[in-house]
């Protein structure tokens, strides 16, 4: 399993980008998008979303 993005609670603010310790992370056209190949399942992302967008 990995972290996955609700696409209508993202805001593209770019949090989980900076907490995300293995760079699983990019932000595009407002959405962030996690590479499920780089993913650890460390759960920081989840932490630093301040709209709870992000979920396992």
């Amino acid at each position: 399993m990995t972290a996955r993005v609700i696409r209508s609670l993202c805001i593209g603010c770019g949090a989980c980008v900076k907490m995300c310790p293995l760079g699983a992370i990019t932000v595009r056209a407002n959405l962030a998008r996690v590479d499920g190949a780089r993913c650890d399942e460390c759960e920081e992302c989840i932490f630093a979303c301040p709209k709870g967008a992000i979920v396992l």
